[in-house]
């Protein structure tokens, strides 16, 4: 990404930030009494930007400090976001209020008492829906789907497939989040693993400082551990990420397939994303699947489910994606919705399988309101081409 892009991308994104942010902080002044404004500014004013200063922080010197820093902000965004949807909603019955009065006298009587009563609300409420979302990323769900699929394939008859997304690997998402996951996988007995992208968060720096791979290396299937890159390993360095993968045995696929037992393809795409910071473009569908037997079954990971037909057009008989998280805080599930064609789930198109997983891990805040984090199992057979 050139400079000018970045300077751009950020200066938007700073700004939205902390216009949410001095939103929220001047409403909840209202109801603060005098004798604690000012701890409450500082605190929130920390609070605001601890994520941001965790990150650069944590770019010279990974310490305690840049943890807690993270931690804090990390948790901050997801009380920020509902905090912020809470006032906005407020503020439109107010709004309408005012034009068309409807609010009950119990409410108008006392203002002052209607607000700390409101907030108090709104804080609780925020505080449920926050702890309910931590207490949900801890849970990874398996959702197991069986499907066959009209190819020979030899002596293979059936195959065993694990597959997931989105992992996020670094700070808040580390070693411990890997060993229960790398478990969970390694229980479903495997034929093939497949890692849709999304492997690392942005800053590999914490991955390798906690020896987070240690816990990739545990992988086990028949025929190995196959990923593909996804955004954010382009955010924080491709190269440095995609480098550390296949030292610690991960097969990366990038805009290149593997035959695999002489019986089934694994397509692996490059990221959309080699456009916008390597400036490059990544191969069509076309010219990938160029020398590829199609009487054989092809499996295809591509991080971003965008333009999903061209697989049908192709002839891929399983698509598999991610990135989207479903939202990952509700209700931004609804705008995911419509933005891409598949946002989560299964889908059939012909003779083409699709799964858009919501990922096992998440961006930001360890919170999800929307979905649980999932492993997702395809136990395929292959039953020799249509009559």
């Amino acid at each position: 990404m050139k400079l000018s892009q970045q300077l751009i991308f950020f200066g938007v994104v700073f700004s939205v930030y902390g216009l949410i942010n001095y939103y929220i902080l001047r409403r909840c002044l209202s109801v603060v009494p005098e004798s604690y404004k000012t701890i409450f500014l500082a605190t929130g004013v920390f609070v605001v930007f601890s994520f941001i200063a965790g990150r650069f922080l944590e770019q010279v010197w990974i310490s305690f400090f840049s943890d807690v820093l993270i931690w804090v902000g990390s948790f901050w965004i997801a009380f920020m976001f509902y905090f912020f949807l809470s006032l906005v909603i407020i503020d439109l019955f107010r709004l309408v209020n005012f034009f068309i009065p409807f609010f009950p006298s119990f409410i108008i009587a006392n203002i002052e008492k209607t607000k700390r009563v409101t907030a108090l609300v709104v804080l609780v409420f925020v505080i449920i829906t926050v702890a309910g979302g931590y207490i949900n990323t801890r849970t990874i769900n398996t959702r197991t789907y069986k499907f066959k699929i009209g190819k020979h394939t030899g002596e293979l008859s059936s195959l065993n497939i694990v597959m997931a997304s989105d992992l996020h690997l670094g700070t808040i998402l580390g070693r411990s989040f890997l060993n229960d996951l790398v478990d969970k996988i390694n229980a479903l007995k495997p034929d093939i693993i497949l890692l849709a992208g999304d492997i690392i968060d942005e800053d590999i720096n914490p991955v390798i400082k906690n020896n987070v791979g240690e816990e990739l290396v545990r992988l086990k299937s028949k025929y190995g551990v196959f990923a593909i890159t996804g955004n954010h390993e382009y955010i924080g360095g491709v190269k440095t990420a995609v480098q550390y993968l296949i030292a610690h045995g991960i097969n990366v696929l990038r805009d290149r397939y593997e035959k695999v037992a002489g019986s089934f393809y694994v397509v692996g795409r490059e990221d959309r994303s080699i456009r916008q910071f390597a400036g490059k473009q990544r191969k069509n569908l076309n010219e990938l699947l160029a020398g590829i037997d199609k009487s054989l079954p092809i499996i295809m990971m591509d991080h971003q489910p965008f333009g999903l037909n061209e697989a049908f057009e192709n002839g891929i008989d399983l698509q598999f994606s991610g990135h989207t998280h479903n939202g990952q805080l509700w209700p931004i599930n609804f705008i995911i919705e419509k933005i891409y064609d598949l946002a989560w789930g299964y889908e059939v198109r012909g003779d083409t399988h699709y799964y858009v997983s919501c990922g096992v891990g998440g961006w930001g805040p360890p919170i999800r309101t929307g979905s649980r984090p999932e492993i997702i199992n395809f136990k395929i057979n292959f039953v020799g081409p249509k009559k």
